[in-house]
Formats: C-alpha cells, sequence, structure tokens
C-alpha cells in the first residue's frame, strides 16, 4: 500500500510546462528534472540562480571584438538591443532579449574560444543574436560575461561566458522555452551563463526551418529530422 502510495505521487506530480500550456509542447516532461541530471557530457546543473555578485542592471561598455571593423552589418530589426536575466514559470532564471523571448545555448558550438556551428537551416530554426556593435543594454546580467563572436556569414553575434545565444523559433510567446534540450543539445542559458536544468523535458525534435528566409511560420513541433 505504501509503495503504492509514492507510486501514484509521482506520477501526480505536476509537468514541467507552465500552466495553460499543452506539457506535450514541452518534450511530455513528467517532472521537473533532479538537481544533478546530466543532459549531455560537459551539462551543468543549476537552479537557474542569478549570480548575486552581478548588478541587477548594467550597460554593456566593453568594445566590439577585436579584428571585427569589418564585419558584416544586420538590419536593425535583426540586431538583439538587450539582455535581461528574468524569471520564467517552472523554468527559473533565464536571459530574454528585447522581445521578452527566451536565449538558449548549443552543445555544438565553442566557448573558449567562442564559435558558432549553427549555419545555414539551423540559423534558420535556431536565429543568432546578432549585432552590430556588441554593446546591448543588460539587465540582470554582468557585462564582464557579455562579448561577440564573429560567425561564418561575418556577422557579429552575441555571446555569454563565450556561448554564442540563439532564439528558438519554435517559440511563438514571449517566456516560452519550447526549445530545451531539443536533440539533447540545446538548452536555456542563465544569466551566468550555464544551463538551466531546472527543468529537462524529454529530448524532442527541432521544428521545421521556415517556409521562406523571411520568417514564415514553422513547420510541427514534432517529427522533423535536422540533427541541430
Amino acid at each position: 500500500m505504501v509503495v503504492s502510495a509514492a507510486l501514484a505521487a509521482v506520477f501526480a506530480l505536476p509537468g514541467c510546462a507552465p500552466a495553460g500550456y499543452d506539457p506535450a509542447d514541452y518534450g511530455n516532461a513528467a517532472e521537473p528534472a533532479a538537481a544533478d541530471v546530466a543532459a549531455t557530457p560537459g551539462a551543468e546543473a543549476t537552479d537557474g540562480a542569478v549570480d548575486p555578485n552581478v548588478a541587477p542592471t548594467t550597460e554593456a561598455t566593453g568594445p566590439a571584438e577585436a579584428g571585427d571593423a569589418n564585419a558584416a552589418e544586420v538590419s536593425d530589426d535583426l540586431v538583439t538591443k538587450s539582455l535581461t536575466g528574468t524569471s520564467v514559470a517552472k523554468m527559473g532564471k533565464v536571459v530574454e532579449d528585447q522581445d521578452g523571448f527566451v536565449l538558449y545555448r548549443f552543445d555544438s558550438d565553442g566557448d573558449d574560444p567562442s564559435k558558432s556551428n549553427c549555419n545555414g537551416e539551423c540559423a534558420k530554426i535556431w536565429p543568432p543574436a546578432t549585432t552590430n556593435d556588441g554593446e546591448p543594454t543588460l539587465k540582470g546580467v554582468s557585462a564582464s560575461l557579455v562579448g561577440t563572436v564573429t560567425r561564418a556569414d561575418g556577422t557579429k553575434q552575441l555571446t555569454l561566458k563565450g556561448w554564442p545565444l540563439y532564439r528558438y523559433v519554435g517559440d511563438k510567446k514571449p517566456g516560452q522555452w519550447k526549445g530545451q534540450n531539443v536533440n539533447g543539445k540545446w538548452f536555456v542559458i542563465t544569466p551566468t551563463g550555464t544551463k538551466n536544468l531546472t527543468c529537462l523535458p524529454k529530448i524532442s525534435k527541432p521544428v521545421a526551418p521556415p517556409a521562406d528566409a523571411t520568417g514564415g511560420d514553422a513547420g510541427g513541433d514534432s517529427g522533423s529530422d535536422y540533427s541541430y
């Protein structure tokens, strides 16, 4: 009887998906991940807490990456103008851009030195947080952790603790984090640059890339064979 009651309690635990959202959109997570879950080699378990030594608000003042004088410019509507450390339901601490969209890091990238390995079709699914001057407005994110990396196409991308930053086209509303644990390689990034593993849904497939380069609606939320 005791064992049965314990099992029932486990299955009654609320899913990771925020209230009002279909848990299936978040990998059908049955329960929040344990703090010591190792999602992929090198995963850093975290409760998403902001570093207490980080000032709540600061402006990035450091110069753009050396040697970037000839970096390709991106249009103003593609520039990530701000990085904000905040909290969202179920996941905890995240970094959002100026539109309130949660940002991610990619295990196949490099952080020392910084390198983005998401190009072509990958970048249509995971739009990079591009910049021209490398100086977004910061709130709850330390300027000392923010930098830039030059992408394969010559544009500059914002980094956090060396990790290139991305949006996910599967997130349709500010505060969503449907990209968490996609292909076991993509994770919500915390304001200190670590992976937020507070909630770890089952590994899921990425959405299909938008129908056109202008950012049309992406395909279904599952079933694609894209490896990124």
